[in-house]
């Protein structure tokens, strides 16, 4: 028997022992063979620590290395090696994963003379939808791109107009894409909005047949000044083929074809939107030489000068010719029998036609005869 004062004193022996026990496995399980403690455990953690910051100093360590090697990347991070970022979305260089798959789009920057297009178009546009709306409109080129067509249908905010227009002269398709806020816009000054007042905005309806004839009309205008923006370079007509508002209804290209984008701004005061027009490079394929050009009436490899000596120079140059007298076919048996007085019975008269041949391209036909003491042939006529 023992004391209860003796109990309490085994119990709290014996607690203390399981708990030292127990912090001693904990230190064997975590060192390296069972036989650093604790305080071994804050020194390593304190020296790794302190390496690591002298890694983020600018001086090399393993641990560091080993850190930045396993680092997360975060979201802006990611959108910059893929090439989706957003702050700077408008800028003409891509980058990341998005450049090399766009790798193969041709850049509008190899047609130089394409920018002095359209910005003709702008300096048109400003005055035909100033004298078009009767208000204070400006027209801004914001910027032009290439793209894929199906990549740029799949990025047409809706709801928004798609007009289709056809290139009578190249026999291809264009697009231009007006979004909503620009139709509401055109719709609130054509019928007589006041001024200072945001354009109203319903949405969640389609458009109704008034809204689309006013539309219709704005497109005109603008097809007539993209007519005129064009004839210096080369004469083309631009003709309204038909108004959609599903992108798929407005497929004018294959989706993998590439495509230029010219983005426009127009501003009426306090109101506007944008207006953008794809021209796909297939319909600008007939006037591309054109548009390769650097100042308008460049001439690509030709010299008026050069061009006249070379005629001359060619003019005063000594060409062979041949009197065909006949054409037979024979066998190589038979020409390998000829031998040294052979006669070859030719299927020609004194008044027969003979052929005047340089290299493979007959000239002239003429016939036979005697200039002295040597055989002549007389021009009849040339051939054509």
């Amino acid at each position: 028997m023992t004391a209860p004062g003796e109990e309490e004193v085994d119990q709290e022996a014996m607690t203390a022992e399981k708990e030292a026990a127990a912090g001693g496995e904990e230190a064997s399980g975590d060192g390296e063979g069972g036989g650093e403690g604790g305080g071994d455990q804050d020194d390593l953690a304190a020296e790794w620590e302190a390496s690591l910051g002298e890694g983020d100093d600018g001086e090399e360590s393993a641990p560091a290395a080993g850190r930045e090697s396993t680092r997360v990347l975060n979201q802006d991070e990611i959108d910059s090696l893929l090439g989706f970022d957003e702050e700077h979305e408008a800028a003409t260089e891509m980058s990341g994963i998005q450049a090399i798959l766009n790798s193969a789009l041709v850049s509008y920057e190899r047609l130089p003379m394409l920018e002095v297009v359209f910005d003709r178009l702008v300096r048109l546009m400003s005055t035909s939808m100033r004298n078009f709306t009767s208000d204070n409109v400006e027209v801004s080129l914001d910027n032009i791109s290439s793209i894929r067509f199906g990549d740029y249908l799949n990025s047409i905010p809706l709801p928004a107009m798609l007009s289709v227009f056809k290139a009578e002269e190249w026999d291809n398709y264009g697009l231009i894409t007006i979004d909503s806020s620009l139709i509401y816009s055109i719709v609130d000054v054509l019928l007589g909005g006041r001024r200072g007042t945001a354009a109203m905005r319903i949405e969640g309806r389609p458009y109704t047949t008034i809204e689309r004839n006013l539309v219709e009309r704005m497109i005109h205008v603008m097809l007539g000044d993209l007519s005129a923006a064009f004839e210096p370079l080369s004469p083309v007509t631009f003709r309204f083929d038909r108004l959609e508002t599903n992108p798929r209804f407005a497929t004018i290209s294959r989706p993998s074809n590439a495509a230029i984008v010219i983005r426009l701004r127009i501003d009426m005061e306090d109101r506007g939107g944008r207006l953008e027009l794809l021209l796909p490079y297939a319909t600008l394929e007939p006037v591309r030489e054109l548009l390769l050009q650097m100042f308008m009436g460049e001439k690509f490899g030709r010299d008026s000068i050069w061009e006249t000596h070379l005629a001359e120079e060619l003019l005063l140059t000594d060409v062979e010719l041949e009197a065909v007298l006949d054409q037979q076919v024979v066998k190589i048996s038979d020409v390998m029998n000829f031998k040294v007085g052979s006669q070859i019975m030719l299927n020609a008269s004194p008044d027969t036609m003979i052929n005047l041949r340089c290299g493979e391209v007959d000239l002239f036909e003429g016939r036979m005869g005697r200039k002295g003491d040597r055989i002549a042939v007389r021009i009849e006529r040339r051939l054509q």
